[in-house]
């Protein structure tokens, strides 16, 4: 059974549906909750894909921090040039005009190098800084919430696939006790004590049975393949699981207390105004000076016929003060601030989300406790219907059609009690993504918890290198 706290009866039954009829466990299925969460959690595609969202992220910080360091550039010329030059030599008055002619070919060539050092420019490069770290953060918030999607999603997919097994086996079981009834109808019918309605009864729900079950293969194939696509394995033999209420607070302002706080999607909004905030700084710095060193060295070779060779060097300071820019300034600051207040407004619709989130799914937890009592309680009364119903028709005095109305309403109960058994565990875990908690470091996985400050710190002062901290 899903949650492993009930006993005999039909809940023992559907206990032993859910422990022996499932997949043939191979070498690499998950066999239970936890595993199959270890492992979608490692090498499911959509957050491995996040991940390397981040790591990108990561790079705008020491792109940002560039600001603070030298521009060097190198160049180098060389060719081939010819030269015809003609000078008068005679320039006194009244004296004939002499002229000199030069021509040639020779190969000029010459390098350079020239180092450029900003020592302000407004402050833009520590509020990009600042702004490039909120971005990380917020990434890493990003990242939070995928991982629970992908857990959530997990725990959907292996609890649905669990239900859906044992309720196949509840179709296979229920059509088999209609033919046998089919079979036992002839027999009575032989013996004169029904009549062929009563056949014709036994046929119909046979025939609606077998639509059943066919159905619930139909659904147990579908919950098969999403089983394979959310968690990365095929299912083995699939084990019981249980809520996760000891994670949960006690009451429901206790909840909301926490949900606003630690929800990855108001986290992420939080920085995102951060960013938003230095990105009115980095408009504004648009309209102070920026200070700059230059220094310069030139060496050419065989530049004109006459020179052999030439040495120029320079240190010079630069001042560039923005006067006008036709509005193009004024009209980024506005724009910034108009974001920034816009991504306030996004926090407050995140928090008014998680905080409607968090009471949606403390209500159908709640509910979902109440659900599985009463289904326990409706399989157990259907039974005793059945058995009652059965003797009597034995006896003569019920028919054919309430045996089979008696059987089919045990069957509708014991569906019910494994679809009020699923909704427990995945509405728990539902809430537990709604408060933010969701999470391996929360549930005790055993799975190595991935740190996004790893990459973070292997790059943020990285000054040279084209290789990514994993070699690629």
């Amino acid at each position: 059974m899903f949650i492993g706290c009930f006993g005999g009866g039909t809940v023992g039954f559907v206990a032993m549906v859910v422990a022996c009829v499932a997949m043939p466990c191979t070498p690499s299925a998950a066999d239970n909750l936890e595993a199959a969460l270890a492992y979608a959690y490692q090498n499911n595609p959509q957050l491995n894909a996040q991940r390397a969202l981040v790591r990108a992220t990561d790079e705008n910080v020491p792109q940002a921090l560039a600001g603070y360091r030298p521009k060097i550039s190198v160049t180098g010329s060389g060719g081939i040039q010819s030269l015809s030059t003609t000078t008068r030599t005679n320039t006194l008055p009244g004296s004939p005009a002499t002229y000199l002619t030069q021509s040639g070919e020779n190969a000029p060539w010459g390098g350079g190098t020239t180092i450029t050092q900003t020592l302000y420019n407004g402050l833009q490069t520590a509020s990009k800084t600042r702004q490039a770290e909120a971005q990380v953060l917020a990434a890493r918030e990003t990242l939070r919430a995928t991982e629970q999607a992908v857990l959530l999603n997990a725990v959907t997919a292996y609890m649905n696939l669990l239900r859906d097994i044992a309720v196949l086996e509840l179709q296979h079981r229920n059509v088999q006790v209609l033919d046998d009834q089919l079979g036992q109808t002839h027999k009575r019918l032989d013996a004169g004590n029904v009549t062929a309605t009563d056949v014709y009864q036994a046929e119909s729900r046979l025939a609606a049975g077998r639509i059943q079950m066919f159905s619930a293969e139909a659904n147990y194939s579908t919950s098969v393949a999403v089983y394979r696509e959310a968690i990365g394995l095929d299912p083995g033999k699939l084990t019981a699981a249980s809520p996760v209420d000891r994670f949960i607070p006690n009451n429901l302002p206790a909840a909301l207390a926490i949900g606003t706080v630690q929800n990855p999607n108001v986290t992420a909004a939080q920085y995102t105004i951060d960013f938003a905030l230095q990105q009115v700084k980095v408009a504004e710095a648009a309209l102070l000076p920026t200070v700059a060193v230059q220094g310069n060295v030139q060496k050419n070779f065989g530049s004109t016929l006459t020179t052999m060779e030439s040495f120029t060097a320079s240190l010079v300071g630069q001042v560039t003060v923005p006067i006008y820019q036709g509005g193009a300034d004024y009209s980024g600051i506005r724009q910034a601030k108009e974001t920034a207040s816009q991504r306030r407004l996004e926090l407050d619709r995140a928090r008014d989300q998680t905080r409607t989130g968090v009471l949606q799914f403390w209500a159908q937890t709640e509910a979902s406790k109440h659900s599985l009592e009463m289904a326990m309680q409706q399989v157990k009364v259907t039974e005793s219907a059945l058995n009652g119903v059965s003797e009597e028709a034995r006896l003569g005095q019920r028919t054919t059609l309430d045996v089979l109305n008696a059987q089919q309403e045990l069957v509708g109960a014991r569906v019910n009690l494994l679809s009020a058994q699923r909704d427990r565990i995945v509405n728990s875990y539902s809430l537990l993504a709604a408060l933010g908690r969701l999470s391996p470091q929360v549930l005790g996985l055993r799975v190595d918890a991935y740190s996004a400050q790893v990459h973070y710190h292997q790059v943020r002062d990285a000054w040279f290198g084209a290789r990514t901290p994993d070699g690629q």
